[in-house]
């Protein structure tokens, strides 16, 4: 048998067992991060068995903080974060001082330095990405005016983080007064003249090179380019510039987010970036040692409750300074109660600079294990709550009369239908289950009505027993399948046209009494061969 060599041995062990602890993670309804903690803490140095190679690890994890950076950036967007800036921004900042304040307080009373202090504070700061758009996706709000909000605000946490990361080192330096300052200016002088490069030349090499080379045609010369560029930029901005792989990855993907090729970049690279993110979890979690659970079990109890509660009473009552309502502002306190990716990696910065002990390294960590586990539950907790003070459906007085069109779901699908239905001055009802989505119709011919159309009462509230057309353009096919169900027993002859995914999704709305599902696929397909028969 073959020796099997560190890095073969971390990085298929690594892979293996972030698949089967995220895959059971999964299947309890938890975000998968937590499984890859898991993963690294089996394979870590504080539990029996195998123990993976802790410098391979690192090595790893600094690659995956590249790409998990360069992904941030690849999505940063100037115009989402524009749109709620006069929340977004103020909101962010004063959530970040209070946990800052609450961090440091802790840290005074466990007897750790002012600095040390800080560090943790601001690791307990900022929300993970992965698992805050993976909760408001689920919950189909990432386009209302919440869902941007919360955003918004994320975006502002990572901007935050990313200056930290640049400025943590210089602080760190043992540099007094004059020194200090001068240390502080010379780092700040790298980072204006990296950006000042970046805007400049990159700005304009970037986009170039991947043009040049989607033109070309070959897809694997496209995707080994935009690794290219994320990792070189990386390693360039540290070498060249001496600031952190993390900055020069950051704005690699800011850059390339300018393309009208970023939506292909981030798909091509999508799976390595995957790849290595998982890498850097499992790394984070051999740092964990699992017996803090025992012997400093108050200072996690105040640990998670800064994160879950301190965060959370903070943004909740900034949104609601800010005139927005209760249920905008419980949204975005259960999306900001957890910690994640850049908490680790301040975690990591702050211990290899000595600015915070091994504890405090393991309270973020714990810390952010639990409040993962515990965000979609919260959520669950916010709805139910949202759901006893709010009415079930909203409709003005104005009822649809007989013939009219029911458009369920009125995101990137339903939005194009009921635009085209108002073009062609159609009289249609719009169901959506949240009140402030985007852009939602408000001319005379739309009638909005808030609430789930699965429900029957929502069904009768837009007169389905008179309409003789019925839009689902929900992506959810189980969901969808029970309101085709409902609408087709209070009006058996009604015409019911849903969206699908898959071959099984179709077969599956048909059975439940859809006239047509239409999938993707299908449709350009059957449009190819419709123009093909043209030029015939």
């Amino acid at each position: 048998m073959p020796h099997a060599t560190p890095l073969i041995a971390i990085i298929v062990g690594g892979l293996v067992l972030a698949f089967i602890f995220g895959a059971l993670a999964f299947r309890l309804r938890l975000s998968p991060l937590v499984g890859y903690l898991l993963a690294g803490v089996v394979v870590g140095p504080f539990t029996p068995g195998y123990v993976a190679d802790q410098h391979l690890a690192n090595e790893l994890a600094e690659l995956g903080v590249i790409l998990l950076m360069f992904g941030v950036g690849l999505h940063f967007s100037v115009k989402d974060l524009m749109a709620v800036r006069k929340i977004a921004i103020p909101g962010a900042l004063g959530q970040i001082a209070l946990a800052v304040l609450l961090g440091m307080g802790l840290a005074h009373l466990l007897g750790w330095s002012l600095a040390g202090g800080f560090v943790f504070g601001l690791a307990l700061s900022v929300a993970s990405t992965v698992v805050l758009l993976r909760a408001l996706q689920e919950r189909r709000i990432l386009d209302t005016e919440r869902g941007r909000i919360a955003v918004g605000w994320l975006i502002v946490e990572d901007l935050v983080m990313v200056l930290a990361l640049v400025l943590l080192p210089a602080l760190a330096s043992n540099a007094g007064g004059a020194d200090l300052a001068m240390t502080l200016l010379v780092t700040i002088g790298k980072v204006v003249a990296f950006v000042a490069f970046m805007l400049i030349v990159g700005r304009r090499l970037i986009p170039w090179v991947l043009h040049s080379i989607a033109h070309g045609g070959s897809r694997e010369l496209f995707r080994l380019a935009v690794l290219a560029i994320a990792l070189g930029v990386a390693f360039g901005a540290a070498m060249l510039f001496g600031v952190s792989f993390a900055l020069g990855a950051f704005f690699a993907g800011m850059i390339l987010a300018e393309s009208p090729l970023s939506q292909r970049a981030a798909e091509e690279t999508l799976p390595l970036r995957d790849a290595f993110a998982v890498l850097f979890f499992v790394s984070v979690g051999m740092l964990f040692n699992p017996s803090i659970l025992l012997t400093d079990t108050l200072p996690l109890v105040a640990t998670v409750a800064i994160i879950i509660f301190g965060k959370s009473i903070a943004a909740y009552a900034i949104v609601r300074a800010f005139g927005r309502s209760s249920k905008t502002a419980l949204t975005i306190a259960a999306s900001l109660a957890q910690i994640g990716e850049f908490s680790f990696i301040l975690a990591t910065l702050g211990a290899s600079l000595e600015l915070i002990p091994a504890d405090a390294r393991n309270l973020i960590l714990a810390g952010a294990i639990i409040s993962i586990m515990l965000n979609p539950f919260l959520f669950k907790l916010i709805d139910r709550l949202v759901g006893k003070t709010e009415p079930i459906a909203e409709a003005t007085l104005k009822a649809p009369s007989k013939g009219h069109v029911v458009l369920v779901g009125y995101g990137r699908v339903g939005r194009i239908v009921g635009e085209s239905l108002m073009g062609s001055g159609e009289r249609f009802t719009v169901i959506e289950a949240e009140d402030d989505v985007i852009d939602l119709p408000d001319e005379d011919k739309a009638l909005v009505i808030t609430g789930n159309a699965a429900s029957v009462d929502i069904l009768e509230t837009a007169k389905i027993a008179d309409a003789r057309m019925l839009f689902v353009a929900i992506p959810e096919s189980f969901e969808a399948g029970q309101i085709i169900e409902q609408a087709r027993r209070l009006n058996p002859g009604i015409r019911i046209v849903a969206r699908a995914h898959s071959e099984d999704e179709v077969a599956h709305l048909e059975k439940m009494g859809a006239d047509l599902a239409i999938m993707g696929e299908r449709e350009i397909a059957r449009r190819m061969v419709e123009q093909a028969r043209a030029a015939a």
